[in-house]
């Protein structure tokens, strides 16, 4: 409702509105310029089939990162990473992850070696931006094979890897 001959919004109301959409507008901007993301999921990794007890096998799917400040890779270390066939059957499951930069010259950071499924990433990789190179490779890799002095049954395995971004800073 507008009163005759005053203003719907007293001078220091108007200031007031005016002040909050600019903080609102500033906020937003220094958000936009901060990017974290992956561009995809992982494709799907097919390892070759396990023919002895002594065989391993081995496969690796890359995705890329886009940053623009420093981050950390941390994985799932449940049972749903670890890699579960017929009747529950399970493969000693290991991962590692490289990166095609080191964080020195380009964005990456330090390669991981195979870890166990339940501890692989547990304290988080960094992943070391650098100012130019906002896109960083990142390659997960599986190793499997039947546990020790045990044959793992013959079937379709499967297991679901999930790695988790988190932002550091700038």
């Amino acid at each position: 409702m507008q009163r005759t001959g005053q203003p719907w919004l007293t001078r220091a109301a108007r200031w007031l509105v005016v002040l909050a959409a600019a903080t609102s507008l500033s906020s937003w901007s220094a958000v936009a310029q901060e990017v974290m993301q992956w561009s995809g999921h992982f494709p799907s990794i097919s390892l070759p089939p396990i023919t002895s007890q002594a065989a391993v096998s081995v496969g690796s799917s890359t995705v890329s990162l886009l940053l623009t400040g420093d981050a950390e890779i941390s994985a799932d270390n449940s049972d749903a990473a670890r890699l579960t066939g017929p009747d529950g059957d399970a493969l000693v499951t290991e991962y590692a992850l490289a990166f095609d930069g080191d964080g020195h010259g380009s964005t990456g950071g330090p390669a991981v070696d195979y870890t166990p499924y339940d501890s692989f990433l547990a304290a988080g990789v960094p992943v070391t931006h650098v100012v130019g190179d906002d896109i960083v490779d990142v390659t997960l890799y599986v190793r499997a094979q039947s546990p020790a002095g045990d044959v793992a049954n013959a079937g379709a395995y499967s297991a679901t890897a999930t790695l988790t971004v988190t932002w550091v800073g700038p």
